[in-house]
C-alpha cells in the first residue's frame, strides 16, 4: 500500500493511496496538469485511477476533478449532498452521465483490492465525509476540513498505519491577520477547520506503537507556516498525556506545491 501527498493546503488538494492492483485519488482540488505531473512522479498516469473519492464540494478539493474525470473517465465517489453540490458548481463543466457513484457514510465499500469507509465530518459543506482506506491488515486515513473532533472521529482514525490530518491554522496569526470578523469566525468554528494545537491533541489520542508516518496538511498560506504548524504538533505530542514523544514517530508536513515522499506499508 503506497500513501502520498500530491498537494495540501489551503489552495488545493489531492491525495493518492494505492496498491499493485488499485490506485485512487483522494480529492482533485489542483489543476488536471498538476494531478497528472504528480501521478507521473509516481510512476502512474490518469489511466491507472480506479476511482477519485471526494470529501467535500469547495473548490480546493474539486477544482480539477472535471478535467481529470471527463479525460480518464474516472469514477467519482462521494456522497448525495456532495454530489448534488458538484452538479450544480459553475466551475467544472458537464460530468459525464453515470460517473458519479453515490455512497454513504459508515457503510464500507471496495474498490478492487481497497475497502474505503467514509465517516461524517463537521465542516460547512453538503455532506462533508473523511476517509478510511484498507488493504488487508494495512489501513491509511484522511481527516482535513473539521472544525472539531469527537469521539466516534477518533474512532474512525484509530489503528491506522498512516494519517494525513489538518492542521490548518496559528490561532494567533488568525486572530490578528487580515481576514475579515465573519471569516476569522467561520474558521475558528465548530464547522471550520483544526488549528496546530487542536490538530496535535487529536492525534494524541491516535497514537500507537505501530503508526508509520503522520502528515499535516491542509495548511492556510495566510495563517500557518510549516514550521511553526510541525513544531506546535510536535509540542503538543511530546507534552501531551500519552507515553510517547514526537520523535517516536516519522511527522512530516504535507506541501502544497509538490509531492510530498511516499509512505509505503
Amino acid at each position: 500500500m503506497r500513501f502520498c501527498s500530491i498537494a495540501s493546503g489551503s489552495s488545493g488538494n489531492c491525495i493518492y493511496v494505492g496498491t499493485q492492483e488499485t490506485h485512487l485519488l483522494i480529492d482533485a482540488g489542483i489543476s488536471g496538469r498538476r494531478i497528472e505531473k504528480g501521478l507521473n512522479e509516481l510512476d502512474l498516469t490518469g489511466k491507472d485511477i480506479d476511482g477519485i473519492l471526494i470529501t467535500h464540494e469547495h473548490s480546493d478539493h474539486i477544482g480539477g476533478l472535471g478535467v481529470i474525470s471527463r479525460k480518464y473517465q474516472i469514477p467519482i465517489y462521494t456522497t448525495g449532498g456532495t454530489a448534488d453540490a458538484i452538479s450544480r458548481s459553475k466551475g467544472l463543466g458537464q460530468l459525464p452521465q453515470g460517473l458519479i457513484q453515490e455512497i454513504q457514510e459508515d457503510e464500507p465499500f471496495q474498490i478492487k483490492d481497497l475497502k474505503v469507509n467514509a465517516f461524517t465530518i463537521p465542516h460547512d459543506a453538503a455532506q462533508p465525509v473523511g476517509f478510511r482506506l484498507e488493504h488487508g491488515s494495512s489501513s491509511v486515513g484522511i481527516a482535513t476540513d473539521l472544525g472539531k473532533y469527537n469521539d466516534y472521529i477518533v474512532e474512525h482514525l484509530q489503528g491506522l498505519d498512516a494519517l494525513l490530518l489538518e492542521a490548518n491554522h496559528d490561532i494567533r496569526m488568525l486572530q490578528v491577520g487580515k481576514y475579515p470578523y465573519y471569516l476569522k469566525q467561520r474558521i475558528l468554528g465548530d464547522r471550520g477547520h483544526l488549528s496546530n494545537e487542536n490538530a496535535g491533541r487529536l492525534l494524541c489520542r491516535l497514537l500507537h506503537d505501530n503508526l508509520k508516518a503522520v502528515f499535516l496538511g491542509h495548511l492556510s498560506k495566510e495563517n500557518n507556516y510549516e514550521q511553526l504548524a510541525y513544531e506546535t504538533v510536535c509540542s503538543e505530542v511530546t507534552l501531551g498525556d500519552n507515553p510517547y514523544r514526537s520523535g517516536d514517530f516519522r511527522i512530516q508536513v504535507a506541501r502544497r506545491d509538490c509531492l510530498s515522499q511516499p509512505v509505503i506499508i
